[in-house]
């Protein structure tokens, strides 16, 4: 198991460093294949370990990173249930985004650097996935952080995608200082840094710290999974490649903070307290990310809000106490989450970059079935219907939240289920628009012709679409004719076992709740944004007041934090930088030159090297000589 684990990790790893090193020593092609074969590699190295495991808890050392006194650093991976799962989830969504990316960028003269950092990418979620050691973990957390800058602002040249690699980076930041310091309380009490340690010796800890772990913990996932307050990142992330968007909201970056909580579930557990801040946390978030996907114009962004969105549901399901339905969820928007923005990406590239849903229209219907069907499963999904995956996965969440005892759940329960709502709203209105009905722009650049994308582009969606309808299978529930097998491949996991027997009639209530949800929602989403939709156009909003204006801007949330915590910031650096720097201390060192090159400019008349200048100062020096004594003849 030790050697599949190592390649496991190795082969994106290897692959990053064959870019980085001989990349612009060889062709394209070969940089293109050796990046997809250093995932799809490693995607077969998590299906041996897989099938090799058996569902066992495995704890592996590779080596001892460093060691001071008693400290030591160990690179070493758990691999368990959850463990296994994430990895086949993370390397077989990756591999489909690196095919698809040799066509998605195959005009772009930057392709060494892109794959390199896509593959560094994996491999530093693939650390994170696998890591026991929290040191070794915050490696993998930190270099997913740095590709996710390189990648957002990939198209350094435009000061606004470099400015959003930089807004990324720097809002996940604050994130990752609560996530050091609970690194640093967790060796102070447990003198151990090994995850399988802390979550064995959890039930030591006084509830007040569980508390205190808990909210460092979702502090820190919430920087990296765009969650209240820190989800301002996330919509400006869409700067770069598409591909990389849909590894940054499927399968990598986004996804580490909920995986965190899972991972350490049993170290805030015990606190009530701790577990209501996360699901409220969670609930908040996909009620905003619900009601800002609703009125946005670009296709990318509207799917950003839904993955913050749909991140709350997983936050929700921690909070609710309920492992099995995160990681249910997390796969499963994984699949479709990964289908819809890399069929986005093909309608973007077919419109020649055009990213404005305002000038797409049937027109794409016509001239591209292939990218029609997929994006039409992965909306399904995305929208919960029956039997989708994420009818399935989004259910079990509910259910949950309804079993949990008190009626404070029972509130955050009926946010959700409004949320579903929205969700299937947002969703259909982004479909109807994008496929139905015809452009609302009939400039010449609306007109162009559509350009087919690649085949490999295409290819890649289907799996996805597949997996979008199918997946639900994983844990279909026993009113379904399921057996729930990813409950029982997650039994010995905290925090995925089994709370109790679900009655049939509420699990059958909410299936058919959800259901109804998810088509109303539809209904309207048709009569307001199909082809004859009421609001359609995107002038009429302005109509509506500020509500419009106040979804679209994202409650003013970005707003409110350039108002009030970038703006001191730059006027102090302004007043620094003109006050004190440049008239202060620039002027008085100018100041002080210029009196040294006044001086010079003397010395240099006395220094001229021409020989008459040298007698004129001789004679004049000889005259002065003689006036003083003269003077002081005459004076005696």
């Amino acid at each position: 198991m030790k050697p599949i684990l190592l390649l496991l990790m190795l082969f994106p790893l290897l692959g990053g460093l064959f870019s980085a090193l001989f990349g612009r020593r060889v062709s394209r092609w070969t940089v293109e294949r050796v990046a997809c074969a250093g995932v799809i590699l490693s995607f077969i190295m998590a299906l041996i370990a897989f099938d090799s495991s058996g569902g066992k808890h495995q704890i592996i050392t590779f080596f001892t990173w460093f060691q001071v006194a008693d400290f030591s650093v160990l690179m070493d991976v758990r691999f368990d249930p959850l463990a296994a799962f994430m990895a086949l989830t993370v390397t077989f969504v990756s591999s489909l985004i690196h095919i698809y990316s040799v066509g998605y960028m195959k005009h772009d003269e930057g392709y060494v650097r892109y794959f390199c950092y896509l593959n560094l990418f994996v491999f530093s979620m693939l650390v994170i996935t696998l890591a026991d050691n929290l040191v070794f973990l915050f490696l993998g957390w930190e270099g997913v952080g740095f590709c996710s800058y390189g990648l957002i602002g990939f198209w350094y040249k435009d000061m606004k995608n470099a400015s959003a690699g930089r807004k990324a980076f720097l809002l996940t930041r604050i994130g990752d200082v609560a996530f050091g310091i609970a690194i640093g309380l967790f060796f102070l009490i447990f003198n151990s840094l090994s995850i399988t340690y802390i979550n064995g010796h959890a039930d030591i800890l006084t509830p007040g710290t569980m508390t205190l772990f808990g909210l460092l913990l979702l502090w820190a996932a919430a920087g990296k999974s765009a969650q209240l307050p820190l989800s301002v990142w996330l919509p400006d992330a869409m700067a770069g490649p598409t591909p990389v968007s849909a590894l940054i909201h499927a399968a990598t970056m986004v996804t580490a903070g909920v995986y965190l909580l899972m991972r350490l579930f049993p170290v805030f557990s015990g606190s009530a307290t701790a577990m209501a801040f996360i699901a409220v946390a969670g609930t908040l978030t996909a009620f905003y990310g619900a009601c800002a996907a609703l009125m946005q114009g670009d296709i990318k962004r509207v799917l950003a809000y839904s993955t913050i969105s749909q991140l709350g549901y997983m936050f929700l399901a921690v909070g609710a106490g309920n492992i099995t339905a995160g990681m249910f969820h997390l796969v499963t928007h994984a699949f479709f989450k990964a289908l819809l923005f890399l069929a986005a990406g093909c309608v973007i590239h077919a419109l020649h970059e055009e990213q404005n849903i305002f000038r797409m229209g049937k027109k794409l219907r016509l001239a591209l079935p292939g990218v029609y069907w997929p994006f039409l499963a992965g909306a399904a999904a995305l929208s919960a219907l029956p039997p989708t995956a994420g009818f399935f996965s989004k259910d079990e969440i509910l259910i949950s939240t309804f079993l949990h005892a008190g009626i404070f759940y029972k509130f955050l329960w009926f946010i959700a289920i409004l949320t579903a709502a929205l969700t299937a709203l947002y969703t259909f209105r982004l479909f109807f628009i994008v496929f139905t009905g015809e452009s609302l722009y009939y400039e010449e650049e609306s007109e162009k012709s559509v350009e087919k994308p690649p085949p490999n582009m295409i290819a890649t969606l289907w799996p996805l679409g597949v997996l979008a309808i199918f997946a639900g299978l994983l844990n279909l529930p026993a009113g379904w004719g399921g057996g729930g097998w990813l409950s029982e491949y997650f039994l010995n996991i905290p925090g995925a076992a089994h709370h109790g027997e679900i009655p049939h009639s509420v699990e059958n209530g909410m299936a058919i709740a959800s259901a109804v949800i998810g088509i109303f929602g539809i209904i309207c989403a048709w009569f307001l944004y199909g082809p004859k939709g009421l609001l359609r156009r995107p002038d009429l909003p302005g109509a509506w007041g500020g509500l419009f204006d106040l979804l679209r801007e994202a409650f003013y949330l970005d707003w409110l934090y350039r108002r009030y915590i970038a703006w001191p910031f730059e006027k102090m650096a302004d007043i620094l930088w003109n006050r004190v720097d440049r008239e202060g201390i620039d002027r008085g060192l100018y100041s002080f030159a210029n009196t040294f090159m006044l001086f010079s400019q003397i010395l240099r008349e006395w220094t001229s090297g021409r020989l008459s200048g040298y007698l004129f100062m001789l004679f004049m020096g000889l005259t002065v000589i003689l006036c003083l004594l003269a003077i002081n003849f005459s004076i005696l």
